[in-house]
């Protein structure tokens, strides 16, 4: 059950914010045209309104930075048997799609852009060879009857459906509206249902807890830095920070790999990703801005004023680690473009905490 929000004006006495459901659906649709973001910052819009070889139109399409797509439908005022057999009938025709019809459909809902260019100016990526290996679905309403929160639920809990929906609220306050909102199944959540479903369909389930770090050494990081000063960082483009941000958390366990050389530390993340110029650490006891500090790393302040282009650092208390001459790699172990991502091959997870001795 999603929390409900309330908002209230600080005075001489708060004063309760009134909900508005004057206009809803066309107000929320609009907006989620023109800035996606408001839903996630991490989907790219594919195109509104797009027509199905069923003669049925999906509201919004959109894709992630694997490739993967995201079924977008506003529920309305269907009932919840309309809006999840519509939902279904659109994910049948969806994961079928080819990279060329991706593609067209794209450039046809962008003014004749090409993919590549789209994907590359909104995530700073090249587009994966392979796309559309997966989906989710999405409904999103302003409130959602207990038979549609069931059935999603149902789904998502026992047979890994990749189904969540949205909550939005609007406000207003004085000439101003605000828009408020919130999920019935955590994101984080959502993917590690999915994940078991798919051990079930021949692929390995997430154990919601070990992420993979690329730590691409550089002018902008360095490993002994990392080590000193107890930190993972990515940076120097939105691709580069993106993953790091938004999928770490307190209490995650990451292992760390150095592009061509192999595994060389993991520990567990302290806190979340903070831009590099208000990262502190210790220094001879005391605490200091780390572009401050003595730094292996010589141009880690480079970008440090743009909030999309800077080093992003991420605390972790380390566990294990070993200098990059005695790094660990065997052939088979996980490896990605991603600075960070979840950690699902078994193989690697099982060999590092062998040779990390870790105690599970």
């Amino acid at each position: 059950m999603p929390v409900e929000v309330g908002i209230w004006r600080l005075g001489e006495r708060p004063e309760k914010i009134d909900l508005s459901t004057l206009d809803y659906e066309e107000k929320l649709e609009d907006a989620l045209t023109k800035d996606l973001s408001i839903l996630s910052p991490e989907l790219m819009m594919i195109g509104c309104q797009i027509l199905t070889t069923y003669g049925k139109f999906i509201d919004i399409l959109a894709m992630d930075a694997d490739g993967n797509l995201s079924v977008i439908e506003l529920k309305k005022d269907r009932t919840p048997r309309d809006v999840t057999a519509q939902l279904f009938d659109y994910a049948s025709w969806v994961q079928s799609l080819s990279y060329e019809e991706i593609s067209t459909i794209y450039s046809e809902k962008n003014n004749g852009k090409k993919l590549e260019q789209g994907f590359g100016e909104f995530f700073d990526s090249s587009l994966p060879e392979q796309i559309n290996q997966s989906h989710e679905l999405i409904v999103v309403a302003s409130d959602l009857d207990l038979s549609t929160e069931r059935i999603i639920g149902y789904l998502a809990d026992n047979y890994g459906v990749p189904v969540n929906a949205v909550f939005f609220r609007f406000f207003r306050d004085e000439g101003r509206e605000y828009l408020v909102r919130s999920w019935l199944i955590d994101p984080d959540e959502a993917v590690q249902k999915v994940s078991k479903s798919s051990a079930r369909k021949g692929g390995e389930p997430w154990n919601g807890r070990d992420f993979y770090i690329s730590l691409g050494e550089g002018v902008h990081r360095n490993w002994e830095d990392c080590v000193k000063y107890g930190f993972v960082s990515g940076g120097q483009g939105k691709w580069y920070s993106q993953t790091i941000r938004k999928l770490l958390f307190p209490g995650a366990r990451v292992f760390v790999n150095i592009p061509k050389i192999g595994y060389v530390g993991v520990g567990i993340v302290k806190g979340p990703a903070t831009p590099v110029k208000e990262f502190k650490v210790a220094v001879e006891g005391r605490e200091t801005p780390i572009l401050d500090a003595p730094l292996e790393a010589p141009s880690m302040a480079e970008n440090a004023d743009d909030l999309e282009l800077c080093e992003y650092l991420v605390r972790v208390e380390w566990i294990k680690t070993v200098p990059r001459t005695q790094a660990y790699w065997e052939k088979g172990f996980f490896a990605s473009q991603h600075t960070a991502c979840r950690l699902r091959n078994s193989f690697t997870i099982e060999k590092l905490s062998e040779h990390f001795e870790l105690e599970d």
